[in-house]
């Protein structure tokens, strides 16, 4: 395989609009596209062309780092069309890759569909924004577009810290620096500490790994700076939940109290193919910290900040169940999906069935005799 072949394969990517490209040994090269996986028309292939592969686009420093220890993650640039995220790992003795595209075109908020309040919030001088949701729920184009906003509209200086770096922000009215993890900075704590003397308005943390780094983001949130970070939690109490779990029993009334103060809000998302046209959409938990909400956190009563979020409308505030469920209402989700993605299940499948429909193929099968009538 030359590396015309992965110039091919790439323009394929791209050409299709695909989320992701998987390179495998024993099997033909397969497309992420629209939730499903897409077999490309080539030969199945094996081991060499795997290493042909790999070494077409994998830098020296990586093929280093994947000897050494099994795998690797880096970014590049295709051209000015894409960049990719890609992960190189061994598996049963082979290599496999996988390419993600990330769109060089920034989102705008109507795009994405990200609740109105947001700019309002971005707005802020200092406290902490966490987007949460599990990997592939879109959680860095909803960042990517925060940002964007910033950048666009304010005098800000803004710091990220990402691994690897994704979408590139280049300077409008704000100054930014991204800061690559593992080739600019050996860490994310180590990039949070250095970062107050960069005089910072605006933090991104790529993702809150480990107890010093969700430490340096409060911190930072405290003293005065904008903080953006990521979490792989569904919904906004289980992220408040999984923060205030990550310290010591001893620390963790303090920390609610410091989360109670610095917390702005949590957007909580998940990501879903659509079935009225070709794309995906996303779905939305966003709470707000009123003072209301700032208490339940204070309290340790976090088991009812959905409640709040219900009678929150008028913040933009939302369960992430009630969003899914108007998406799927306005026939742009399936059931299935609906349910998959959804906190409780359960709650959703009884709304289904108390419509008159099924989950499963039937619902949308007028001519199915079986299914019973839609209510």
């Amino acid at each position: 395989m030359s590396t015309m072949q992965i110039d091919r394969l790439l323009e394929t990517v791209i050409k299709l609009k695909a989320s992701d490209l998987h390179l495998t040994v024993g099997r033909k090269p397969t497309l992420r596209l629209h939730g499903g996986l897409k077999n490309l028309d080539t030969k199945v292939l094996d081991s060499d062309d795997m290493v042909t592969l790999m070494k077409a686009i994998t830098p020296e420093r990586n093929q280093t780092e994947l000897q050494e220890g099994g795998t690797t993650d880096f970014g590049f640039a295709y051209g000015t069309e894409a960049r990719f995220r890609v992960s190189v790992f061994r598996q049963r003795g082979d290599l496999a890759i996988v390419l993600r595209q990330i769109p060089s075109k920034l989102l705008t908020f109507d795009e994405i569909g990200l609740p109105e309040m947001v700019r309002e919030l971005i707005r802020r001088p200092r406290g902490m924004f966490l987007v949460t949701g599990p990997t592939g729920s879109g959680k860095t184009t909803s960042l990517a577009t925060m940002l964007d906003y910033i950048n666009m509209n304010f005098e800000r200086h803004i710091v990220t810290m990402e691994d690897p770096i994704e979408y590139y922000h280049y300077h409008k009215k704000s100054i930014v620096n991204q800061r690559e993890v593992g080739s600019d900075v050996p860490t994310f704590a180590e990039a949070l500490r250095r970062v107050l003397r960069q005089d910072p308005d605006v933090i991104l943390v790529g993702e809150m790994r480990d107890l010093e780094t969700i430490e340096s983001a409060i911190r930072a949130a405290e003293t005065g700076h904008l903080v953006f970070a990521t979490l792989h939690t569904t919904g906004a109490a289980k992220t408040i939940d999984r923060i205030v779990d990550a310290f010591p029993v001893t620390q963790q009334n303090q920390i609610r109290v410091q989360i109670s103060t610095s917390l702005i809000a949590i957007i909580s998302q998940a990501l879903l193919p659509r079935i009225d046209v070709k794309g995906m959409v996303a779905a939305y938990e966003f709470l707000v910290v009123t003072p209301a909400i700032a208490n339940l956190i204070r309290d340790n009563k976090s088991f009812r900040i959905d409640s709040f979020i219900q009678t929150g409308k008028k913040f933009g505030m939302q369960l992430l169940d009630e969003h899914l469920w108007s998406l799927y209402t306005r026939g742009m989700i399936s059931a299935e999906e609906m349910v998959d993605k959804a906190k409780n299940p359960g709650d959703l499948r009884d709304r289904v069935h108390k419509l008159g429909r099924t989950i499963g193929r039937a619902e949308w099968d007028e001519e199915d005799e079986t299914a019973p009538a839609k209510g």
